[in-house]
């Protein structure tokens, strides 16, 4: 079985690095970014399996980040896990109308993110 390739982008050094440790412990293969446009840079060297990233951050946001992303890439079924506390509907809505996006509740728990990642990459075996 290959390693999965995880992209991790938040603009928390703290934050990077303990979900960092948890991931790679559990077997993932890990790049950060502090940022989305540090991200898409990140995208274009190796594509990740799935996409983490926090919602709000400077320079290019989460959620611009995703649209961004599937606007180049298109005919990417890549996960992306948006961790955010903002529950506002008219954000959720705007938030959902983006392909393969899922929403992660702040403060993010490391190890229920290994077992939403376990999960996503198992059901995938499944399809195959």
């Amino acid at each position: 079985m290959k390693t999965k390739k995880v992209l991790l982008i938040d603009d928390e050094p703290h934050v990077l690095s303990v979900i960092k440790h948890f991931l790679v412990k559990s077997g993932y293969s890990v790049e950060t970014a502090n940022n989305g446009l540090m991200a898409l840079d990140k995208v274009n060297e190796v594509m990740p399996d799935i996409i983490v990233s926090d919602i709000q951050m400077p320079k290019m946001s989460g959620l611009e980040f995703s649209q961004q992303f599937r606007n180049d890439f298109p005919e990417s079924e890549t996960l992306i896990l948006i961790m955010t506390s903002r529950t506002e509907r008219d954000f959720r809505e705007q938030a959902g109308s983006l392909e393969n996006v899922e929403f992660f509740e702040k403060p993010l728990s490391p190890r229920k993110l290994v077992i939403r990642l376990n999960e996503y990459f198992e059901e995938l075996e499944c399809l195959a």
